[in-house]
């Protein structure tokens, strides 16, 4: 292994070849190229299998990183992919869009000895494509068929992970979305330029040809009751995600052209996959996104690849404390983002009643607040007009009126629903709640990670339901 391995002191750190940024504005084309299997071995051999892997640490999925490295790096690519399977339900999905540098790769021990990180996330990406491309991958097919059935509210990563879940342990399994197509934000939130469309269809379909059953075009608690879906099935899972957008408190927020940031995404996706959408693009338009996380980012490398005239991001605290990937950050300053840090919107100014600029204060980071990080405070005197013919609210999301859905469910004071924080059930009995609806706003690798381990339990209560069944009709 010692030959294999180790050669971060030999090889330097490569990415996948990254498309030159004069070129990737003008498509929603993914900008990474692909890793030839020679490259990917290559990447792969520069692990130095710690003892322990704090890669596999900071992975919410407590992916089993350094196996699959080194079983890439010896040229066992199958293995390698069924190890990498085994913890994670879309690698090919979270190798492209998880923030590795925050997570796996930000952990690495030879990132911090100043060799660079291993690939991880480009390695990941290879093995699940390659897995496609070869075949390896099959319909799921249950050992058994379980009787009990099993309702998810929302086709999004949380749901999908716990459909497969339960699925594999012979369930039946129905999932309910209120979109006309599987996916939630995976489809709908995120662009094609980091995950094109098909690679999502594809899961998608897998689940379908292996017995989930997909009910769109529903939306729970008005097509159809909660409670009808309790009558029908014997658990529930509420994966419905956080979709509703945090305001933008100044004066003006109402102003024509203030968009919420998943509205001018959901647009911008349904173009991509083909649907007649009437609302306004960026097209010859001064754009100003507000918010400094990864809907942001999304944000503003939308609208540059809509044929924006000027993109600009205003964010409250400075570059280091941005809370959205560096490597996104990066690749939106390549294609032409200009960024006001330390920069807090006061008001939207219009013309005739629609937005022409936002007025915004200088700030400088004062003591540290609640959350650890130093509060940003206006600097007196300081503020400057950006102009703004579009303004996209990117502040971050909140959960809808779970009342809306039943309001028999135990909400908390954030709005997110009450959870078990082992079993990841709720106050109603056979009804859990997974992802960002019961954690709030987060990564889509914490979403896989909770309906995986819903789907555990959920599995738990069901085969207890199922023992009690079999002794009654024993009796």
């Amino acid at each position: 292994m010692a030959e294999r391995m180790l050669q971060f002191v030999s090889t330097e750190r490569d990415m996948p070849e990254k498309r030159d940024a004069t070129d990737r504005r003008d498509d929603f084309l993914e900008i990474y190229g692909e890793f030839i299997d020679a490259k990917a071995k290559e990447q792969a051999s520069r692990c130095s299998q710690c003892g322990v892997p704090f890669c596999q640490d900071h992975c919410p999925l407590q992916n089993n990183i350094p196996d699959w490295l080194r079983l890439t790096a010896e040229g066992r690519t199958r293995e390698a992919w069924e190890i990498s399977d085994a913890t994670n339900n879309m690698p090919e999905i979270c190798g492209r869009i998880c923030p590795q540098d925050r997570l796996c790769e930000g952990s690495c021990v030879i990132e911090q000895s100043g060799h660079g990180t291993v690939t991880i996330g480009a390695v990941e990406k290879h093995l699940t494509d390659t897995a496609w491309a070869e075949g390896w991958i099959e319909p799921i097919k249950p050992r058994r068929e379980r009787g009990a059935s099993v309702g998810i509210i929302g086709a999004g990563p949380a749901g999908l992970a716990a459909a497969e879940q339960l699925r594999l342990q012979g369930w039946q399994v129905t999932v309910y979305d209120r979109h006309d197509r599987a996916g939630g934000l995976l489809i709908y939130g995120i662009p094609n330029f980091k995950l094109e469309k098909e690679i999502v269809a594809r899961r998608t379909k897998r689940l379908e040809e292996g017995g989930i059953k997909f009910v769109l075009n529903c939306n729970v608690g008005t097509d159809i009751s909660f409670e009808k879906l309790r009558e029908k099935h014997q658990a529930i899972l509420v994966a419905t995600g956080v979709y509703k957008a945090r305001d933008l408190a100044v004066p003006g927020a109402d102003t024509d052209g203030v968009r919420p940031a998943l509205d001018f995404l959901i647009d911008s996706n349904k173009r991509g996959l083909g649907d007649d959408i009437q609302s306004e693009t960026a097209e010859g338009k001064n754009v100003v996104v507000i918010g400094g996380g990864d809907t942001a980012m999304d944000c503003v490398r939308t609208a540059v690849r809509q044929g924006a005239k000027s993109v600009t991001c205003l964010y409250r605290r400075d570059h280091a404390n941005m809370p959205g990937s560096r490597r996104e950050t990066a690749n939106a300053q390549e294609e032409g983002v200009h960024f006001e840090w330390l920069a807090s919107p006061t008001a939207v100014m219009d013309t005739g009643g629609s937005a022409a600029h936002v007025r915004a204060d200088r700030m400088r980071l004062g003591p540290k607040d609640p959350s650890g990080r130093q509060a940003p405070e206006a600097i007196p005197g300081a503020g400057f007009d950006v102009p703004a013919d579009m303004v996209i609210k990117a502040l971050g999301f909140l959960p809808e009126d779970m009342g809306d859905l039943s309001k028999d469910l135990t909400v908390t004071r954030w709005g997110t629903l009450r959870v078990n924080p082992v079993t990841f059930e709720t106050n109603l009995p056979g009804v859990y709640a997974a992802g960002d609806i019961s954690r709030g706003a987060s990564l889509v690798v914490w979403a896989i990670r909770e309906g995986r381990d819903a789907a555990e339990h959920m599995h738990k209560y069901l085969r207890t339901l199922e023992a009690v069944d079999q002794k009654v009709a024993a009796e």
